[in-house]
């Protein structure tokens, strides 16, 4: 499991401690450090011939109103990179339009619905971005382009590209913890988002347990 910083790995640990073959890490703040150290735990664990057989992305996120408000649980049906691309005269173009790359990660749908069944997640797009949103205008401009968008974070592509890269399927995860769009750091409710976060993986053990697509060892 991947989060960006210590107070969120700390929040997972506390829910995930005792479940076999479980580790989590601090990746990371932004897209390229999270895929950067999730690459390095997932090359090491396969070198040690044990390896993962599921990658979680997991923290706090904005939530876009009305759909994902404060403290709620969201998990995400697809993985999207909400900046990567141009900017240019007729709006953004994503790099996908360009001619190469990707700009999206689908979890497997299974688990995606066993994840919202047994957390009361909501099921939504998670966009990732290198800029966070600060302004009402670019948040509906992200909403416009992503209607099913719920949240907006800055490591969930980067930590899927590791486990792509390496064969493994991705989840992502966010506890929302402020409204995306003008700052308002007086308003944003971090710890009742670490609560959310610890309390959702308190509820995940029995379906990461039974979910072994790979039939691997270890789940991460």
């Amino acid at each position: 499991m991947a989060t960006a910083v210590p107070a969120e790995r700390d929040a997972v640990a506390r829910a995930a401690f005792g479940l076999p073959g479980t580790e989590v890490i601090a990746a990371g703040v932004g897209p390229a450090l999270a895929a950067a150290t999730t690459a390095t735990a997932l090359t090491r664990a396969a070198l040690e011939g044990a390896p993962y057989a599921l990658v979680v992305s997991a923290g706090i996120a904005g939530g876009f109103a009305p759909d994902a408000p404060v403290g709620s649980l969201v998990v995400a049906d697809e993985i999207t990179a909400a900046d990567l691309g141009a900017q240019t005269p007729d709006g953004f173009v994503p790099v996908t339009e360009l001619g190469f790359g990707t700009v999206t990660h689908r979890p497997p749908e299974a688990l995606v619905r066993e994840v919202a069944a047994a957390t009361g997640a909501r099921r939504g797009a998670v966009l990732t971005v290198s800029t966070v949103t600060g302004t009402a205008e670019r948040a509906a401009r992200l909403r416009e382009r992503h209607p099913t968008a719920l949240a907006e974070a800055m490591e969930g592509f980067g930590v899927a590209e590791a486990a792509a890269a390496h064969g493994v399927p991705v989840l992502e995860i966010r506890a929302v913890s402020n409204p995306v769009g003008p700052r308002d750091r007086a308003a944003w409710r971090i710890g009742d988002a670490l609560a959310a976060l610890t309390e959702g993986f308190g509820k995940l053990a029995p379906v990461l347990e039974s979910w072994n697509a790979y039939d691997r060892p270890h789940g991460q």
